[in-house]
């Protein structure tokens, strides 16, 4: 999931180099990451980048930067959340535990196999180039919808539309009825340069409901923030820092999660610092490491480790011993399969058909093409909301209603899973041929 919140600009290093990448210690990734998945960039990408770079100053909101086709991941930023729902059975069937706490650690297991999923690097020989990709800024109004066929015949269903523009927010819901499992959020990121370094605080939350276990209420989790550091110079790094929180108030469970960089960043105020942090704060001495307690009420259940690129790990305050919540690098590509409408059966604000000249265009490596193809989605975009400003009138989200200060369906799912099943299908594809 690295990279989900980028959707306010992308985050890239630019270093003036004739040696290809590998050839030299400087230019080798760190040893303890992964080495990025790469693609060829020509003279004139790198000038632009540089070109780019030129204009930023230091605490500039990304959001209202145009960042240069080709350093975007060909998908939009309401496909890209589907990456939380790659593994489900990590979270199906967690009604069936008796004990809370035990539900509770599944919730987190869901939650934290998210994360593993990141887009590919890009380098070029004379530019050394290195850009955590961008995923496409959602619209006002467009939305993104798939369903899921899981191999016991059960379903699930995603629905995600951008309700907001200034400032941006993304609304999205997932229910797989069957397995009594729904997933409601919304996400609002926010994006800065900090001179060798951007960060991209995320505001929203992740609501879990165990729909078996309707006595639980939500399980809340909250996001921690996202650094790339070495952007201008040294080595580029992509991490995951500060903390975040998952809780469940029915049953008195909660969980501080610190996400711990390699090195020290400076953290925006507006996230709390957790009080049991050790004497090293928020960074360690390795790459993507985690460490969090659960507890229930005052009781320390038991403690989280490990690296969420990699292994992470619960160990259990009463009996000491440890278990494998999650291991990207064994289970990280068993990830599940979602349905697509096809583009030529979508409507003309849903992303794959909205961004579709982009995405062809990216594809084929043609530049100005993809740039054409972006700004026509743009124009278009602003010439809607111009005309909405002269005639006073105000965008109305299509799935979403934003109650009590939190962004809901509109929808009253029946409690029936099969019946649950059929609503939620016509509702998300109403006007799509192949519903089943």
């Amino acid at each position: 999931m690295m990279g989900l919140f980028n959707q306010a600009g992308s985050h890239f290093r630019a270093v003036t180099t004739t040696r290809p990448r590998g050839s030299s210690e400087d230019d080798r990734p760190p040893s303890d990451t992964e080495a990025d998945d790469t693609s060829i960039l020509d003279e004139n990408e790198g000038s632009i980048i540089m070109s780019l770079i030129s204009q930023l100053r230091v605490g500039m909101d990304l959001s209202r930067v145009t960042f240069p086709t080709f350093v975007l991941e060909p998908r939009s930023m309401l496909e890209r959340i589907t990456d939380f729902m790659s593994h489900p059975d990590l979270i199906f069937g967690a009604e069936n535990c008796n004990d809370p706490e035990d539900r509770f650690i599944r919730v987190l297991q869901y939650y934290l196999a998210g994360w593993h999923i990141k887009p590919k690097g890009v380098k070029k020989p004379r530019v050394l180039l290195t850009v955590d990709l961008c995923s496409y800024n959602p619209v006002l109004g467009e939305f993104f919808r798939c369903r899921y066929d899981y191999p016991d015949g059960s379903q699930g269903f995603y629905i995600a539309e951008q309700v907001s523009h200034h400032p941006p927010i993304s609304a999205f819901f997932y229910i797989s009825p069957a397995n009594r499992v729904s997933i409601l959020g919304e996400l609002r990121p926010k994006s800065r340069f900090l001179g060798n370094s951007v960060s991209t605080t995320m505001e929203g939350e992740n609501r879990v409901t165990l729909l078996g276990v309707p006595q639980d209420g939500e399980y809340i989790i909250t996001m921690p923030n996202m650094y790339a550091r070495g952007i201008l110079f040294g080595k580029m790094v992509l991490e995951l820092g500060d903390s975040c929180t998952a809780k469940n108030e029915r049953n008195g469970m909660h969980c501080d999660i610190e996400f711990k960089t390699k090195v020290r960043h400076s953290y925006p105020r507006s996230k709390r610092v957790s009080q049991w942090s050790t004497s090293q704060g928020f960074w360690s001495g390795i790459y993507n490491a985690i460490a969090g307690r659960i507890r229930r009420n005052n009781s320390e259940i038991g403690e989280l480790s490990g690296r969420w690129s990699h292994i992470m790990e619960f160990r259990s305050t009463k009996t000491g011993q440890k278990r494998v919540l999650f291991d990207a690098v064994k289970d990280g590509q068993n990830m599940a399969p979602k349905w697509v409408p096809p583009e030529d059966e979508q409507e003309p604000n849903e992303s794959r058909r909205l961004w579709q000249d982009l995405t062809t265009a990216i594809g084929r490596k043609d530049m100005e093409a993809a740039t054409d193809a972006k700004s026509a989605v743009e124009d278009a975009q602003r010439e809607r909301r111009k005309r909405l400003e002269e005639t006073g009138g105000k965008h109305e989200p299509r799935f979403f209603t934003l109650k009590n200060g939190r962004w809901v369906i509109n929808l009253t799912v029946p409690d029936d899973p099969e019946e649950a099943t059929k609503v939620v299908r016509d509702w998300i594809f109403a006007g799509s041929s192949q519903l089943h």
